[in-house]
Order: structure tokens, then C-alpha cells, then sequence
């Protein structure tokens, strides 16, 4: 099984799982809060479409995690606020 990495730690992945469905294995069905009223948010859609999932992979910010499918040793952070 190969790994990710989210926000500093490891966390497995089956090959062909997205950076979403692999937090979501592993119980993270929320990994960011919105500007206002800081509610959580993970995946909603599922298809690219609400970007609620987004997150920071290898420095590069605002990807849809729903989308983007989990490479071995890919760093991503989760838990910005939506300021953009």
C-alpha cells in the first residue's frame, strides 16, 4: 500500500483512490472550515464541481481533492480557511 502525506503524517492509499476518498478511508470526512461561521467542510459533490474539498498539494493551493488522484509521497495540507 502506498502513502500520502497529510499535513506531516503518513496516510495509506489504494492505487487508484483520490486524495479525497483516501482521508475519507482513513475517517476524515472534514479537513477545512468556511470564512464565515468556520462550519467544516470535506467532500460534498464529489465531482469537481462545489469545492468544498480543497486543499494544498505540494505547495500548490486551492486543488479539488475529489479530483486528484493520491501519488506515493504526495504532501498535502488540509485545514485552510476558504480566503481566497
Amino acid at each position: 500500500m502506498s502513502e500520502i502525506v497529510v499535513d506531516g503524517d503518513p496516510l495509506p492509499f489504494v492505487e487508484g483512490q483520490t486524495v479525497a476518498a483516501a482521508l475519507v478511508a482513513a475517517g476524515r470526512v472534514a479537513w477545512r472550515t468556511t470564512r464565515v461561521g468556520r462550519r467544516p467542510r470535506g467532500v460534498f459533490c464529489g465531482i469537481g464541481v462545489c469545492f468544498d474539498c480543497l486543499v494544498t498539494v505540494d505547495g500548490a493551493r486551492g486543488q479539488r481533492a475529489c479530483l486528484l488522484p493520491a501519488r506515493p509521497g504526495m504532501a498535502v495540507t488540509t485545514r485552510e480557511d476558504d480566503d481566497e
